[in-house]
């Protein structure tokens, strides 16, 4: 049993399932919690789920500077050439223009928060 089974955003949010993003590998859950609701500064609140063993693939983070916490499981965040280590309560900061990829371990999904500003 993964150990973070049942760990989900309120059911009022749906959420889109996209695949090989960014020329990753894997499926990865995304639900929107910000929708389009004002909020400040804040551009996007995104709740992800990576499958085990999913790779976003890497990218540029083109309009915002970004936060990525951890909440479960295991992985790692590469920003340019630095990779970082993810485990729950772990967070990487981004700043536009940087390039980020992010990888789970292979053991359980990985999930985490985008918070952009």
């Amino acid at each position: 049993m993964n150990s973070n089974e049942g760990l989900k955003p309120s059911a009022r949010f749906k959420p889109i399932t996209k695949t090989d993003l960014f020329s990753g590998k894997g499926s990865i859950k995304i639900w929107d919690l910000k929708a389009q609701r004002e909020a400040g500064p804040f551009k996007a609140s995104l709740w992800c789920e990576l499958e085990a063993g999913g790779q976003i693939g890497r990218h540029h983070q083109e309009h915002c500077d970004e936060i990525v916490l951890c909440l479960s499981g295991f992985g790692t965040a590469t920003i340019g050439h630095e990779c970082f280590g993810l485990e729950p309560g772990v967070q990487v900061f981004l700043k536009q223009g940087q390039l980020l990829s992010i990888k789970a371990g292979t053991q359980q999904s990985l999930i985490y928060l985008i918070i952009k500003a």
